[in-house]
């Protein structure tokens, strides 16, 4: 039997941000600048600058949830309009954990579902592989989408909505 996959976020025009954040690398000085707006069409797009001035070199957005349980979900479905760059997805077990789960992605310019598989996430803090076991897939408390190409560049990613599976 196949499952439904579950609505983790759906971007619309109602949709509250409240729960998103930007975080870019002026908390380390610094000075990337990310966005996150919402479209007339109802498309989350999180935009901005990576600048490598001051050691700097990324931006992102997070979006932190009440713990959420998970039930035998195996990935996270992401509908996007990329800008041709490479992105990673990042989920944290637990609030408070220092380092992240990260996923890398490429985008294509076009609409596409992206599946980020659980058991290919690696631990990761500060940009560093952490030795820990990958991603155990039973509770994740925020998400997150970060670009840290180690360049100058504009980056532009709509997202639409957001399923586990």
């Amino acid at each position: 039997m196949l499952s439904t996959p579950t609505l983790l976020f759906d971007f619309d025009t109602n949709c509250e941000l409240l729960r998103w954040a930007v975080v870019d690398d002026v908390v380390m000085g610094g000075r990337s600048y990310g966005h996150l707006d919402v479209t007339e069409e109802g498309h989350g797009v999180f935009y901005g600058d990576v600048s490598l001035d001051n050691n700097g070199g990324f931006s992102s957005v997070r979006y932190k949830m009440n713990p959420l349980e998970l039930d035998g979900q195996k990935m996270v479905l992401v509908r996007l309009k990329g800008d041709g760059k490479r992105y990673q997805f990042r989920l944290k077990e637990n609030r408070f954990d220092r380092h992240s789960y990260v996923y890398y992605f490429e985008t294509t310019g076009d609409w596409q579902t992206i599946e980020i598989p659980f058991d290919a996430m690696y631990p990761s803090f500060r940009g560093q592989k952490l030795d820990m076991p990958n991603y155990s897939a039973e509770k994740m408390s925020e998400i997150c989408f970060l670009i840290a190409n180690y360049k100058k560049e504009e980056f532009r990613l709509v997202i639409d909505e957001i399923f586990l599976d």
